[in-house]
């Protein structure tokens, strides 16, 4: 441990070492500081005893050193009393010097306790102003929290919220302000939470007043692809197998640009909930935020959906208002969840689809009993498949509404069978039954061209006026017909998943209409007595087979590539062609009962004295009449139905005759009685000979035959077998006795 040194030789050692100074700079330097220490201390006596002392020690060595030398001494004395006269000087100035340090000492010793003083003010202020300062700052945020939600800047103003609560309050906690304000902030955050639901709650209220314009835009959207589908396919005919909303359809459209929700005509700002939802998350409330706004959009469907609808005029109808509504509400639907992810779960979304699609269909459903027009219901089904088309672009499930096209399409195939059915019902009842009458060429080629029908000669060697095989009922049914094939077909036009549905119904119902409108009619108008008219019937029966048989091509060629392959096969085809044969047989009947009529007039004399010039007048009736309807009635009929006829008639006929003499009234004849009988059988045979078809004698040879053996000379050879095969063969076994025996 060091030696503590004595205050008294401190000084001692400050005195040599001033005294000792190598010059007056070093001197001064070390002068002064001991002068003000000293002072400082107390200790000024002390020192100017210290150089007292050291004055007087250095006399003493003087005085030494001056007895050995006077002279040296004496000289040294008179150094020395100048240094003592300097020292004595230079004493009084320390002194002042002092004097003056001490007084400069307290002044600055008050300086600095008035400085300490003034320091503390300060501080005193400046924490002071720093404190109303931060209040101030906190009062400021919290104002602006304020004004941002009355300028409805609902997130700044949480942020701004969140930065009091978080920063500036944190800095002013020993303040009563601080508790005041944080006490406010659940009752603001609540304020900016409901302020932030109102603009959502009149954002919600837009769109909903927006929807039916949102889905109208989307319609003539659709519309515009649509087209531009047709003019692709016009263009590129391969295009014409990929329907609307095909991968091929949109990759093909990609080029055009529009924004459903961003156009010229309809702009959807999502600003309001994408804040609102970005506060909630702020908030710590989003999966109530959440919930809240499922509810309201659920209100808002059941707003938008009517109790009922009209059909009845498609132009006024709620039918479009309800479709558009519905697409208006889904495209924002879909695009929220695009738009805000967690928002809307995709199972809400389907769920409120569904049940708007329900709706829908239920409100078109109990509404369809108002529509009787076929043509109606087709722009009834223009509109829903408009609709489905928008929303399958969508990304939305449409197979329920596909499905109820089926039940539109059920409805359109009744209301359009049942128009046709009253139109061929209308057109068969009403014809004349007479060849057709055309008077110049271009009737001719209209009634050509809407009939199955394939002229005999160019249209260039035929004369005007003229007449065509079948009468006019012919073609109308032809143009009903191919009507009835379009208006089946428009209804897959635009979009329908069903065409084979089309095809079969199309079929079933064609057959019903041909069959039970048409054919049933005609053999049902075959009781006529009048064979003018069978005659035409049988001519438009052989048409319409003809047409049956196009209409099973035509219908193979426009069936869907879904339906099965193979051919088709009309039920009426058949029935037509059966009821030919009715109606041949009709003409048959009718014939014969004239041929009947004119035997009955025959009066022959069986016991006659005189033997007759001339044929009987009925005979000459009989093959006037033939020779007349075959020229007449029957000539528009095909050569072999009238050998047919001939064959049938002349057979008849032949039967007859033989029948005359048969007549139990008959008891005797004469051989001038079978002279007319003979002259008469060789007039009918001639007659036949002149229609130039040798296979109708053959329905002579058994009345031939009798004549001949009644006029035998020999009877005998009728009972030889040989004889009577080879000459009689054809006779009855049962007639000829009789005859003989007559």
């Amino acid at each position: 441990m060091p030696a503590i040194i004595e205050p008294h030789a401190e000084l001692d050692y400050a005195v040599q070492q001033i005294v000792l100074s190598p010059t007056d700079n070093d001197f001064f330097d070390q002068l002064i500081p001991a002068i003000k220490d000293a002072s400082q201390e107390g200790r000024g006596y002390q020192l100017l005893q210290a150089l007292s002392e050291y004055s007087d020690d250095r006399e003493a060595e003087i005085e030494n050193v001056c007895s050995t030398n006077h002279q040296e001494f004496t000289a040294s004395v008179n150094q020395l009393l100048k240094v003592r006269e300097g020292t004595v000087n230079l004493t009084s100035e320390i002194l002042g010097l002092n004097q003056a340090i001490q007084t400069g000492t307290e002044k600055l010793a008050e300086a600095k306790r008035a400085l300490v003083e003034s320091r503390g003010v300060r501080q005193n202020i400046d924490e002071a102003t720093q404190a109303l300062n931060d209040c101030l700052e906190v009062l400021r945020l919290a104002n602006q929290v304020h004004d941002l939600l009355g300028k409805k800047s609902h997130y700044a103003a949480l942020r701004a919220l969140d930065e009091l609560q978080n920063v500036q309050l944190r800095e002013v906690t020993q303040y009563n302000i601080a508790d005041i304000i944080q006490k406010s902030v659940p009752a603001t955050k609540k304020t900016i939470a409901d302020a932030v639901m109102t603009d959502l709650n009149t954002w919600l209220f837009r769109i909903r007043e927006t929807s039916q314009f949102l889905g109208e835009v989307a319609f003539y959207h659709t519309e515009q692809r649509r087209t531009r589908q047709k003019e692709r396919a016009e263009r590129f005919g391969y295009l014409s197998n990929f329907k609307l909303n095909s991968a091929i359809e949109l990759v093909s459209d990609e080029n055009v640009e529009f924004d459903i929700l961003d156009n010229d005509d309809v702009q959807v700002d999502f600003t309001p909930l994408f804040e609102c939802l970005h506060i909630h998350n702020e908030l710590g409330q989003s999966d109530k935020f959440r919930a809240d706004y499922a509810v309201t959009r659920r209100q808002q469907k059941d707003l938008l959906m009517p109790s009922s609808i009209t059909l009845t005029d498609i132009e006024e109808s709620s039918l479009s208002e309800l479709l558009e509504g519905i697409a208006g509400f889904a495209i924002v639907e879909k695009a929220t969840m695009q738009k805000a992810p967690g928002l809307r779960s995709a199972a809400d979304v389907d769920e409120l689809w569904d049940s708007m699609c329900q709706t829908a269909i239920s409100l078109i459903a109990k509404a369809l009993h108002e529509v009787d027009n076929a043509e109606m219901l087709l722009k009834i089904k223009g509109v829903i498949a408009l609709f489905i088309q928008t929303m399958e672009s969508w990304g939305y499930p449409v197979a329920a509404l596909d499905t109820f096209l089926l039940t539109l399409f059920e409805k359109y195939a009744e209301l359009l069978k049942q128009r046709f059915s009253d139109d061929f019902q209308e057109i068969v009842s009403t014809d004349d039954y007479m060849p057709m009458p055309i008077n110049n060429l271009d009737e001719y080629e209209k009634v050509v061209n809407v009939s199955w029908y394939t002229p005999d000669k160019s249209s260039a060697e035929l004369r005007f006026p003229c007449v065509l095989p079948f009468s006019q009922m012919y073609p109308l049914c032809c143009i009903d017909i191919r009507n009835f094939l379009n208006q089946f077909y428009f209804f897959s036009d635009d979009h329908f998943q069903q065409p084979r549905v089309i095809d079969d119904t199309l079929k079933t119902s064609l057959d019903e209409l041909l069959s039970e409108k048409v054919c049933r009619f005609l053999v049902e108008r075959l009781n006529s007595q009048y064979l003018g008219q069978i005659v035409q019937i049988l001519i438009n029966l052989e048409h319409f087979e003809v047409a049956c048989r196009e209409l099973e091509q035509l219908l193979v060629a426009a069936r869907s590539s879904s339906s099965v392959g193979g051919t088709i096969v009309l039920h009426a085809t058949e029935e037509f062609r059966s009821h030919k044969k009715t109606a041949e047989k009709r003409i048959f009947e009718l014939v014969n009962s004239k041929i009947d009529d004119l035997i009955e007039t025959a009066e022959y004399d069986w016991l006659a004295q005189n033997l007759e010039k001339e044929p009987s007048n009925y005979m000459q009736t009989l093959t006037q009449y033939l020779s007349n309807i075959m020229n007449t009635v029957l000539l528009g009929l095909p050569t072999e139905i009238k050998e047919l006829i001939y064959f049938d008639a002349l057979s008849h006929a032949a039967s007859m005759i033989i029948s005359l003499p048969l007549s139990p009234e008959v008891k005797k004849i004469n051989p001038n009685g079978v002279a007319a009988l003979a002259k008469d059988v060789r007039f009918l045979s001639d007659f036949v000979d002149t229609l130039g078809n040798p296979i109708l004698q053959q329905n002579l040879d058994e009345l031939q035959q009798t004549v001949a053996l009644m006029q035998a000379e020999n009877s005998d050879e009728y009972y030889d077998v040989s004889t009577r095969n080879k000459k009689y063969g054809r006779v009855d076994a049962m007639n000829g006795p009789l005859l003989l025996e007559k």
